[in-house]
């Protein structure tokens, strides 16, 4: 039997730097890692992930990581992408983010049923049809988490727990690898170009009025007024995250959060015009890459990879040919539909996310991409509302249907 080690908060934080820099290193020696666009904290995450494989499986030493501080920078990162939501971006974003919506949704079906027809070619429990399809892939670990106790009920699984989980984890990883290299084969391929010049994502290059040559420099007086906001937002969205589930809406708290951002980046700056809001300031962009990038290095060196083992030739089979599916549909039925332009490009960087991992692995293969190429303000505010509002809904409906 394995010994556990609980890793506190404290180190578990450091940790994730720790392999951050470390997924940076080797970016920067492998070549081939910065062409396909992999996020450094993919790198290093997916490296700390097979360390812990190697300490379970020939020293017998399960690593257990306190993650507490990894919803919290969820929070932070989605309600800095609210804090940089003008009404006009938005609307500029409306025929895009029905078609998205839309190609979400169709994708979903098309998942379930390659899910059903894999199960019933192998000769798998009909149980399994949700867990290797969208309960999983397009769910994430949470829907997972949810629902496998009633696959569980409703199919007589006992280890519909174990398999959703396993499916969502290297579904995470296919998802965190596969992003990049897509996008870079469109941008390579249709020689696409961003349309303004090389800046982080969200990063204004000074604050509105500003004349003074050193605008864009980060003063601790603008980092707290960001985390300022950042926290009001947030307290706000922990007050009406207990109205809105009151409603029978399920909305993750980070998609709340999010919404209230919105409404506060919308309305208080005309309010108080003399105040300086800190929307696309480098401070506030600051706070969100690296809220960002800490998570994905701790949601990726925490994964618990000896879980896939046991599972069979099956789980692979039926994955694998979920991501050809996927690749597939991104390129030939999201790139079109969204324009075939460097929007789209950055858009099928971020549908691998949805399609197969999360949305902090979609919003991380797109930060890659745009880090490279060039900014896409509007699938940074597309996607979320689809991946994490919209599509959860659709979701749910799918799923209700398959435990009829």
């Amino acid at each position: 039997m394995a010994v556990t080690y609980q890793v506190g908060g404290l180190l578990t934080f450091t940790t994730a730097i720790l392999v951050f820099f470390v997924g940076s290193g080797l970016n920067r020696l492998i070549p081939a890692l910065r062409r396909w666009n992999i996020p450094e904290a993919v790198t290093g995450g997916l490296l700390a992930a097979l360390v812990t494989l190697l300490a379970f499986r020939v020293f017998g030493r399960e690593v257990v990581f306190d993650l507490s501080a990894r919803d919290m920078l969820l929070l932070y990162f989605f309600t800095g992408i609210g804090i940089n939501a003008r009404l006009g971006d938005l609307r500029r974003g409306g025929r895009p983010l029905l078609i998205l919506l839309g190609l979400t949704v169709g994708y979903l079906v098309l998942q379930n049923l390659v899910s059903a027809a894999s199960v019933t070619a192998l000769g798998l429990p009909r149980g399994l049809v949700p867990l290797l399809g969208s309960v999983s892939l397009i769910g994430g670990h949470g829907t997972t988490i949810a629902w496998a106790p009633l696959i569980t009920q409703r199919f007589d699984l006992p280890n519909a727990m174990e398999v959703g989980i396993a499916s969502a984890t290297l579904g995470l990883v296919i998802a965190s690898v596969v992003g990049g290299p897509v996008a870079g084969l469109l941008i390579s391929r249709f020689n696409l170009k961003g349309t303004e010049p090389l800046a982080p994502p969200m990063v204004g290059l000074q604050e509105e009025g500003s004349l003074r040559p050193d605008a864009d420099r980060i003063t601790y007086v603008q980092v707290l007024r960001s985390l300022l906001v950042l926290n009001v937002a947030i307290l706000i969205g922990y007050g009406l995250d207990d109205l809105v589930a009151a409603t029978g809406l399920k909305l993750p708290l980070f998609v709340v959060c999010m919404l209230v951002a919105i409404v506060l980046t919308n309305t208080v700056p005309r309010l108080l015009p003399q105040g300086r809001w800190p929307a696309r300031t480098p401070a506030l962009a600051l706070i969100s890459d690296l809220s960002l990038k800490i998570f994905l290095a701790m949601s990726l060196m925490s994964m618990q990879l000896w879980t896939l083992g046991g599972l069979g030739l099956a789980l692979a089979v039926v994955l694998g040919l979920q991501t050809l599916v996927a690749v597939a549909y991104i390129l030939f039925v999201v790139f079109p539909a969204m324009g075939r332009d460097y929007q789209a490009a950055v858009l099928s960087a971020g549908f691998t996310g949805i399609g197969l991992g999360a949305t902090p692995t979609a919003i991380a293969n797109m930060t890659a991409v745009t880090m490279t190429h060039g900014p896409a303000p509007t699938a940074f505010i597309i996607l979320p509302l689809v991946s994490a509002f919209f599509i959860d809904i659709a979701n749910a409906l799918a799923i209700g249907f398959m435990l009829r």
